[in-house]
């Protein structure tokens, strides 16, 4: 499936697994609205794209938890470039401790960012992919979504309910031909996985964000016929 001329939102876009998937599609000549609570990270990358591919490309600073903020920036981008085709939501955080040690506002922040963050964005984008019988809404999840584990309960909380999400949108919009997947990488050596202390052991085993952004690339480009839930990829160096 040809790519380019098409529209993408990417959410948490200036670092990490946004950025790779930016370059990804960027190079198949689709247009780009990238989304991020850091307008520096957006500016820098915006200057790269142009640089290097013919697209166009619109930012807009958002905390993906504020409904107010993401139904703004949905706006501008779309004013801009048009109608979104696709929407990589991407943007989370993470953060470890024992239920007993972590802060709630810590434990809550982690669902406003990575769950309604996703259906935030979701929510803006989908009204007029239902309008033009279109669409690709690709949520970025973890394998930390498919098992729990000691210290990981508000991540692992956020990352199934975003698969319980992603299959419950599925099965509403799949008569719109709007496709629906969530990715499920293991540790991605990333700025976040740092700060998590995730990284561990050799970095160049583990998984890249280029390699996430291929997955993503390859469920995209599909058949639109073709439907599945979950896409996922284990690191070589499992945390």
């Amino acid at each position: 499936m040809t790519l380019s001329g098409k529209t993408a939102i990417i959410t948490g876009a200036g670092k990490g697994i946004g950025l790779a998937i930016a370059h990804a599609l960027a190079k198949e000549g689709v247009s780009l609205g990238l989304i991020s609570r850091t307008v520096s990270d957006l500016e820098t990358l915006a200057e790269t794209l142009k640089a290097n591919y013919s697209i166009q490309v619109s930012l807009a600073a958002a905390d993906v938890s504020v409904n107010q903020e993401v139904q703004a920036a949905v706006a501008s981008i779309t004013e801009q470039l048009g109608p979104i085709d696709i929407l990589i939501n991407n943007a989370g955080i993470a953060k470890f401790g024992t239920v007993l040690d972590m802060d709630p506002e810590e434990w809550k922040s982690m669902m406003d960012v990575n769950l309604f963050g996703t259906y935030n964005v979701t929510r803006a984008v989908l009204p007029d992919m239902v309008a033009r019988n279109s669409g690709e809404i690709i949520n970025v999840a973890s394998t930390a979504g498919e098992r729990g584990f000691a210290t990981g309960s508000a991540y692992c909380a956020s990352k199934f309910a975003v698969l319980g999400f992603t299959e419950s949108l599925l099965q509403e919009v799949r008569k719109h031909n709007i496709r629906v997947t969530a990715l499920t990488p293991s540790t991605v050596n990333t700025d976040l996985a740092t700060k998590a202390g995730l990284k561990i052991g050799d970095e160049d085993r583990m998984m890249q964000p280029e390699d996430v952004a291929a997955l993503a690339l390859a469920a995209i480009s599909l058949p639109p016929r073709v439907f599945i839930k979950t896409a996922g990829i284990w690191t070589t160096n499992p945390q």
